[in-house]
């Protein structure tokens, strides 16, 4: 069969090394792609749905799978299915579990879904009084949310009333996010360890993959700025049955289940962010889609095939039974250049991709070829792979692999699995 993959980053790469392991699988094509994908790239953009629906009628597509948010939320999936096309991902309606933080939090307040407390403005100066009421047990300690898709940029973790001023003036007067900052969440302030809980749902089954944990500060000890995710690493060790089968019943099922009964089915992957506090779980955010880096260790544990999943998915058919995993680990450094998440150039020429050693691979995520050579086009440019039967021996063998690799300005973590 033919399969289109929409996007273009590490977690698109990732998914295109597996569905590339598929026997049912003809011909694969990735819009647009990167370097890692180079030989199945088509050039269309992940956000120009008519050329893409054009293309999977021209070339007989039987299945579409979605890597990354912005097209699911713009209705790439209402928009192919309206012509009969086969595509894995969530309606537009559904994914809204993603693209509107304050439509998230109220579903999980109707189905019951523990969180932090939060309230939501569209006035700046409602939202200014109402920080400075310090109406939160943990205040002055704020997290400032851009109600829309922000490039995952557009939350701040404020600890005291300056910084939450600025935050609040940079989303909804500076209109840093454009539209995106429209809406602000106003949320309490919570701690503990975070984990990364995804899961195949046919928008009634509901089948979870292996919980992972990703390292989202730029610096070693969990210091710097935010980023999209400097590492990862899957199952994480602490996290035991007890508690996925809570996640399960309290966070999973719920959120599926009153989607539904709202009639917005949720089809796809359903991504659960979560923070373990001393309270219990608590739920971050959801989002609707593979994640980044996460995909990159947890589609190397899969021992199905991810075109049966997905079919299965869409068709409202899924068997929990049909999805198998391995008993390995996976760990992942990602590599970034020079300044990220700040500025970063581009067109660094990168070396020593043909030197990783057997059982390490690099996902491409900024990558790009120019006149034959691989250079670097993105901020986090690679994300170097490995598995291994304990956590450790995985995380070892992909530090060892990545130690050929260069282009100017690389920088990476090197406490991957060993800070929390």
């Amino acid at each position: 069969m033919n399969v289109l993959l929409v996007g273009n980053g590490g977690r698109e790469h990732a998914l295109a090394w597996k569905l590339l392991q598929s026997p049912r699988l003809t011909r694969l094509w990735v819009a647009p792609g990167n370097a890692g994908t180079a030989a199945h790239n088509v050039p269309i953009d992940a956000d120009d749905i008519p050329a893409l629906v054009a293309f999977a009628e021209a070339n007989a597509i039987a299945l579409t799978v979605v890597g990354p948010e912005a097209p699911l939320a713009a209705g790439i999936v209402d928009a192919f299915s309206a012509r009969g096309l086969r595509i894995f991902g969530p309606s537009q309606a559904a994914a809204q579990l993603e693209a509107s933080k304050s439509f998230a939090k109220r579903m999980m307040r109707d189905c019951g879904v523990p969180t932090a407390m939060f309230e939501v403005f569209d006035d700046y100066a409602a939202a200014l009084r109402f920080m400075h009421r310090l109406p939160f047990a943990s205040a002055p300690a704020y997290v400032i949310k851009a109600d829309g898709l922000a490039a995952g940029k557009g939350v701040f973790v404020c600890d005291d009333l300056d910084k939450a001023d600025q935050a609040l003036t940079r989303i909804m007067i500076d209109r840093e996010f454009g539209a995106a900052g429209e809406r602000v969440l106003i949320e309490e302030r919570i701690s503990g360890p975070e984990l990364s809980v995804l899961a195949f749902t046919d928008g009634k089954m509901i089948t979870p993959m292996p919980p992972a944990r990703d390292h989202k500060r730029v610096g070693d000890g969990d210091t710097g700025p935010n980023t999209g995710g400097m590492g990862a690493y899957a199952p994480a060790p602490d996290v035991k049955l007890a508690l996925l089968d809570e996640v399960f019943s309290t966070v999973l099922q719920p959120v599926i289940d009153g989607m539904r009964a709202a009639g917005t089915p949720y089809v796809g992957v359903l991504y659960a962010g979560l923070m373990l506090t001393e309270f219990g779980i608590r739920v971050l955010e959801f989002n609707c889609r593979f994640g980044d880096p996460e995909t990159q260790v947890i589609l190397p544990l899969l021992k199905s095939d991810l075109i049966d999943i997905c079919e299965m998915c869409v068709a409202g058919r899924l068997d929990p039974s049909a999805v198998r995993w391995s008993a390995d680990a996976a760990a992942n450094v990602v590599l970034a250049a020079p300044g990220y998440p700040g500025a970063y150039p581009k067109g660094s020429p990168i070396s020593g991709l043909d030197t990783l050693p057997a059982g390490v691979t690099a996902f491409h995520a900024g990558t790009a070829l120019h006149d034959g050579a691989v250079v670097t086009n993105g901020g986090r440019v690679l994300s170097v792979t490995a598995c291994g039967d304990s956590l450790p021996g995985a995380i070892a063998q992909a530090y060892a692999g990545l130690a050929g690799v260069r282009f100017d300005g690389m920088h990476y973590r090197r406490d991957i699995g060993v800070s929390q």
